[in-house]
């Protein structure tokens, strides 16, 4: 009987030592539970090293080093998985071609931890350069972080691809073999990126800051892509403009005016006398240059002057400019002048002129008569 179960045993053990493909399954069990508490464990594992970085991040002022560790937090979870890889792999007591093939796997997740925190620290250490003035402007430092990370991301592929050794010349040939049959068919892709680039380096216009294009589009910009620039009207309609249409087209900044202009032509009737123009000039001018609301003459140019002789009417010129240039409060101002130059007007006992014509007969034709509407009245 003893016989019996030694011999049940030994098949027990070969089942044991072979069950898994070849793997003893204790060997299988522990590698498992290896990668198991590996995955489970590489939140608390990270958790754990950014507590303490953190403490000693405590030490400095800056808050640049606390951003640093918030950036390395997650791709730090990555590192105890490939810990776990490269133990289970000795764990599983693999061959020399499987140990290989595992390391290769522990590289890979090496890899990605390392370009993954890097493209996660473009954005803490490029705020070090923010707000410094110049061309650093925030749209700007947008297009640098984006370039920056395509160019850590391409760099992580070829890691990756260098560790499962997949020769990269080849495939960076054929990518310029690639680039140069696309540059040909996209001639206006790069058109507007170039202009996409003068535009930020020149600072012509930012986000927020209302702007004109002329015949194109008015409104506010929203964004400035690597193509096209977004501005969105006042209806709250966006309107995708290439970039290479503000090189070739004016573009007027309305967010950047010290001063908004007012210019008025006031037609005044030819039975104006010329003591009443000149009352009617003097009073406007004086309200302009003493009020408040009006840029004064010294920073910009005001002009309140006769200007010419129009088909039915004397024309008074009006040429001054606002201190704000909030449109609300811009029109509130323009509506007190228009007030107040009507009252000017009628002081003066003048009159607006309004579009009329007169006629002027100079023979009668023989046997006409002329009539006189006061004559016909009485008869």
């Amino acid at each position: 009987m003893p016989d019996i179960l030694v011999e049940f045993w030994t098949h027990v053990q070969a089942v044991w030592d072979l069950a898994f493909f070849g793997f003893s399954a204790g060997r299988v069990i522990a590698a498992f539970v290896i990668l198991f508490f590996s995955y489970v464990l590489r939140r608390l594992v990270a958790h754990a090293l950014a507590v303490w970085m953190r403490k000693l991040a405590v030490r400095t002022e800056t808050a640049f080093d606390d951003a640093i560790i918030d950036a390395i937090e997650k791709p730090l979870a990555l590192a105890p998985i490939a810990l776990g890889v490269f133990l289970a792999a000795r764990a599983l007591g693999l061959t020399e071609e499987g140990l290989v093939f595992a390391d290769r796997i522990t590289r890979s997740l090496i890899a990605v931890v390392t370009f993954w925190s890097l493209m996660r620290l473009i954005g803490p250490i490029s705020s070090l350069f923010a707000n410094r003035g110049g061309n650093l402007t925030e749209t700007v430092m947008n297009w640098f972080r984006s370039a920056l990370r395509i160019f850590f991301a391409f760099a992580g592929a070829a890691a990756i691809l260098q560790v499962w050794g997949i020769p990269i010349l080849p495939i960076l040939a054929s990518f310029s073999l690639l680039s140069v049959a696309i540059a040909l068919g996209a001639q206006d892709l790069f058109k507007n990126l170039i202009a996409g680039v003068t535009i930020l380096m020149e600072r012509r216009f930012a986000v927020g800051e209302w702007v004109k294009v002329d015949g194109v589009v008015e409104g506010t910009v929203d964004h400035i892509n690597f193509r096209s620039t977004q501005i969105r009207r006042f209806d709250k309609a966006p309107v995708q403009v290439p970039n290479a249409v503000f090189s070739d087209s004016a573009v007027t900044n309305f967010s950047r005016m010290t001063h908004r202009r007012i210019y008025w032509l006031i037609g005044l009737e030819y039975r104006t006398s010329v003591d009443q123009l000149r009352q009617i000039r003097d009073g406007i001018e004086a309200y302009v240059t003493e009020n408040e609301d009006f840029a004064p003459a010294s920073d910009v140019s005001t002009f309140v002057r006769i200007d010419s002789f129009a088909d039915s009417s004397i024309n008074m010129m009006l040429y001054c400019f606002t201190r704000t240039t909030n449109w609300g409060e811009w029109l509130a101002i323009k509506e007190a002048l228009a007030v107040k130059i009507i009252e000017i007007v009628n002081e003066a006992g003048a009159g607006f002129a309004f579009p009329s014509q007169s006629v002027y007969v100079e023979h009668l034709p023989k046997g006409a008569e002329l009539f006189r509407p006061d004559e016909a009245s009485h008869a």
